[in-house]
Parts: structure tokens; C-alpha cells; sequence
């Protein structure tokens, strides 16, 4: 039987030499490799390399971009890169009304990108020659108002009583966006019969007739309802009580149509 080989200590002693070289040597690297990204750091911390020396911002229609940049706080060549919270400067830009959403991206050495959601303008209210928006969560914009005939959204034509405002708004806000955007002009016509009557005139040449009380669970309706009528044979739709059609240019009552809302 052979006898175990025996390893000598004066055979050991090189190995663990190396070995205790080598861990040195990987000490050593470390230790200069956190050194040298400290002085580095310390060395752009100090420079103006540190400091935001771009913003841009993007996604936003309505607020200017200097409006945002501003309401960040944060200032080019001045506000340290490293000291822009991304949350907080987030949280003060959506604190402007026509914002919905900020999301503040960095990018090294010394860059800043805002990427923006504005809520969407679903209304304006025509007012003695202006034009105030409403936007998508039910908000009127009154600091924003505008004199150029917008194109983006409904017309409000007559709407003089804030309550009725605020309660066709909200009636509004429950439709389905495809059906708001069909909507060119919404007007107030009040009469004897009825204190909330009102009148649209929609963006494919049809009028409708209706009442602001459940307006939106009616209105719903309105694609199905066009789907059962001649395209070309335009008139009134009214919706206030059950469903039917009266053309422009017939004078006797007008056809049911059968609602599938």
C-alpha cells in the first residue's frame, strides 16, 4: 500500500506567498479604484460641469415651455445636477392646472428632459368674444382664455348660468372621447317646456335636440343612431324624449330611430 505523499511546509510557503500576493494586489487595485471615483467625483462636484447646462421639455401644447422650466426650479448653469430631486420637481409641475402628468428624466454629465401630459381640451366657453377652455377632468381654464377660434374641441355658444355650466361639463365628461370630438358647437336653448335645452350642432352635419339631464347616458348613442341614417339626408336628432329624426327639408313629423344604447 502506498504511503500518502507528504507536502512540506518549505513546499507550502511559495503558494501561500502568491496567494497572499495576489490578495494584496486585488486590495490594492480596489483601494485605488474607490480613490481615483472619489477624486473624480470631488473634481466634478466642484467644476461647472456640475451644473445643469441643458432642459428640455416636450409632450406639452398649451404651456410654454419657459412656464415649466421656470415652475421647476430648476436654473441652468446655477442648480446643481445632483441636487435636482426628480419627484419633487415632478410634484410643483403638475401643480399647474393643464398638467397632467411631469416625468423629469437626468441624463449625465449635466442634462435634464421633461416629458409632459397635459389633460385635453374637451370644450370652450364663447364669452364676449373669447374662448375659455375646459379640460378633460372638468376644469375651466378662465387663466387661459384665448381670441383665436379654436379648432380642437366643442364650442360652448350661450352658456350664461355657471350651474347649467358646470352640469352639462359634467355630463360631457362621461361620453366617450370619440363622440365629444364629433360635437362642433354645444348651445344653451332654454325654453318654456324646458329650463335645460339644449342644441348641438355636430361636426358631420347633423343637429341634435336634447336636454342637459342624462344627456350623457343619451348622447352615448349617438354612433349607433347616425349607423341607421342616410348621410347625405342631413337634419335634427332629438334625444330628449326616446329617439327620432326630422330631415331639414320635410315638414311632417319625423322617422323613429331605434336606439341600441
Amino acid at each position: 500500500m502506498e504511503k500518502n505523499k507528504v507536502v512540506t511546509l518549505e513546499d507550502r510557503i511559495p503558494k501561500i506567498r502568491e496567494m497572499r500576493k495576489q490578495k494584496a494586489n486585488r486590495r490594492l487595485v480596489l483601494s485605488l479604484s474607490l480613490f481615483f471615483i472619489l477624486l473624480s467625483f470631488i473634481i466634478y462636484s466642484q467644476s461647472s460641469l456640475s451644473k445643469v447646462s441643458s432642459i428640455s421639455v416636450q409632450g406639452q401644447q398649451y404651456v410654454e415651455s419657459e412656464t415649466i422650466v421656470k415652475v421647476s426650479e430648476i436654473k441652468e448653469g446655477t442648480t446643481s445636477f445632483f441636487q435636482v430631486k426628480k419627484a419633487d420637481v415632478e410634484s410643483r409641475i403638475e401643480e399647474l392646472q393643464e398638467i397632467k402628468s411631469a416625468t423629469v428624466k437626468k441624463e449625465l454629465p449635466n442634462s435634464i428632459h421633461i416629458d409632459i401630459e397635459e389633460y385635453k381640451r374637451i370644450a370652450y366657453i364663447l364669452n364676449n368674444g373669447t374662448y375659455t377652455p375646459v379640460i378633460e377632468n372638468g376644469d375651466i381654464l378662465s387663466s387661459s382664455t384665448i381670441d383665436i377660434l379654436p379648432h380642437d374641441a366643442a364650442l360652448m355658444i350661450g352658456w350664461n348660468n355657471k350651474v347649467k355650466v358646470d352640469e352639462f361639463i359634467n355630463e360631457l365628461m362621461k361620453l366617450p372621447e370619440s363622440v365629444i370630438y364629433a360635437i362642433s358647437e354645444a348651445h344653451f336653448t332654454p325654453n318654456e317646456t324646458d329650463p335645460n335645452h339644449i342644441t348641438l350642432f355636430m361636426n358631420d352635419g347633423f343637429e341634435v335636440s336634447g336636454t342637459i339631464h342624462n344627456f350623457a347616458s343619451k348622447m352615448a348613442s349617438y354612433p349607433s343612431i347616425i349607423a341607421q341614417l342616410d348621410p347625405e339626408q342631413k337634419g335634427v336628432i332629438n334625444i330628449e324624449v326616446g329617439v327620432f329624426f326630422k330631415p331639414y327639408d320635410v315638414e311632417v313629423d319625423g322617422d323613429e330611430v331605434e336606439d341600441e344604447g
